[in-house]
């Protein structure tokens, strides 16, 4: 285990907190009673195995690794002529909301992709249910799965999610924008200081108004996968203990990150303030950024822009070099049938078996989630890279089986760091008061 965070391929800890908020629990309590069972409900599927199931699959693959996984689906139902999986693909923040505030009716999901970081607030509130027996079935074969990507859906010591996939995070740079800057397009920053000595001449403001053309960095500071939060981990600090107890977000290593990060980019322009995922990944598409740390998913894209890019570790802090590690699991909400349930199941199964990680990781650029598939992954090289056991073992999960972690995240980390970067207040005083909020969260 590394540090205090859990670092990917580690045990992680699981424990139960209370219920996030009384109208969230109302809403969504509403929703697993008359929509999470799905088709499989409606369709009076209960106790027949041989009963035509279609299940409603909501993910948010909405990006250039969408085809990859449609691929996957259809192949399955090509497959068998008894489970259709249909794709509902949407935006992954528009995902967490409908989730979170669907109105009563039959069109809830039976599949529901998502970070696995998510699923504890959903398993702590009883929406999902337990898929620890898609484990114990050897014709599943879930052995042959990567360790860290079966246990990051871990939650109170059960199993909420089978993986979809796992992702760690690398450094794109454009190589072309570091030659007309006069940087060495094979030498990427490796260190935050060797970051910062660049920004000066890799964001660039021809007309001196303030806004440049070309930024040093693509860093989303909301609706993203957490960007901000690695720099706390190489500082020494973090947003909570590994045991899930306490606060950090006011530690000394925190804070030294935070000031370092938002002093870039609120006073040396290295980045835009305000950007979502998808605004990052724009801006490095179209040439006006020189870096994003991003994952896998980006590499058809930025391929088919034509971008010349190269691909590194991110750069490293004072104390650490750990990179973010994404896994996004499949679970099936808690009133889904069995019939419904075993149907996912054998979704599932293709998803993760050879085949299916084979023209998963092919089409998509992940890693497989099995370690006996990377071999025979020839067309694309990304996998190779992106599963490099030396970008794996330096890769750590955020917050995983932390109920309260969705919420930290998106209501006390990120309207906070926005504070930060408008300059509504000082690193200091705002993440020490956000750190008070944080551990109210977690004494709940």
């Amino acid at each position: 285990m590394r540090n205090h965070h859990g670092t990917v391929g580690s045990r992680f800890p699981h424990r139960r907190s209370t219920l996030i908020a009384t109208a969230v629990v109302a809403t969504v309590t509403t929703l697993a009673v008359s929509g999470c069972a799905g088709q499989g409900a409606q369709q009076n599927t209960e106790n027949d195995p041989n009963a035509k199931v279609t299940l409603s699959f909501w993910n948010g693959f909405t990006g250039p690794d969408g085809p990859a996984l449609q691929q996957v689906v259809d192949d399955f139902n090509a497959s068998q002529d008894r489970i259709t999986v249909e794709t509902n693909i949407m935006p992954w923040d528009t995902l967490y909301s409908k989730v979170l505030t669907a109105a009563a009716g039959n069109d809830g999901p039976d599949i529901v992709a998502m970070s696995a970081g998510r699923i504890p607030q959903y398993a702590d509130q009883g929406l999902f249910q337990p898929l620890d027996d898609y484990y114990e079935n050897a014709d599943f074969d879930s052995d042959a799965l990567a360790q860290s990507a079966v246990d990051a859906s871990m939650f109170d010591g059960e199993n909420y999610g089978v993986p979809v996939n796992i992702a760690t995070m690398l450094m794109y740079y454009n190589k072309d924008l570091f030659t007309a800057a006069g940087l060495d397009p094979e030498k990427p920053p490796t260190t935050w200081d060797e970051f910062a000595a660049m920004v000066p001449k890799l964001t660039v403001d021809d007309n001196g108004d303030g806004k440049p053309e070309q930024y040093a960095i693509a860093l989303a500071d909301h609706e993203t996968v957490p960007m901000f939060q690695p720099f706390l981990w190489n500082a020494g600090g973090g947003l909570v203990s590994e045991d899930g107890k306490t606060s950090e977000l006011a530690s000394e290593g925190s804070l030294e990150a935070l000031n370092f990060w938002v002093d870039l980019v609120k006073d040396q322009k290295a980045s835009p303030v305000g950007l979502a995922g998808a605004d990052a990944d724009k801006l490095f598409t179209t040439g006006k950024a020189a870096i994003e740390i991003v994952g896998p998913w980006m590499t058809t894209g930025f391929e088919e822009a034509g971008l010349n890019f190269g691909l590194a570790p991110a750069f490293a802090g004072p104390a650490d070099n750990v990179t973010l590690a994404d896994v996004v699991s499949m679970s099936v909400p808690a009133k889904a049938d069995e019939t419904t349930k075993q149907a996912a199941y054998e979704f599932f199964a293709y998803w993760n078996s050879e085949e299916g990680q084979k023209t998963w990781a092919e089409g998509s650029g992940f890693p497989p989630t099995r370690a006996d598939v990377s071999s025979q992954v020839t067309s694309n090289p990304y996998p190779a890279i992106f599963g490099d056991s030396s970008v794996i073992d330096n890769s750590q999960t955020l917050m995983p089986g932390i109920a309260a972690g969705t919420t930290i995240n998106d209501t006390i980390f990120y309207p906070t760091l926005q504070k930060a970067l408008n300059g509504e207040g000082t690193v200091d005083e705002l993440f020490t008061a956000a750190s008070e909020q944080v551990q109210a969260e977690l004494d709940k």
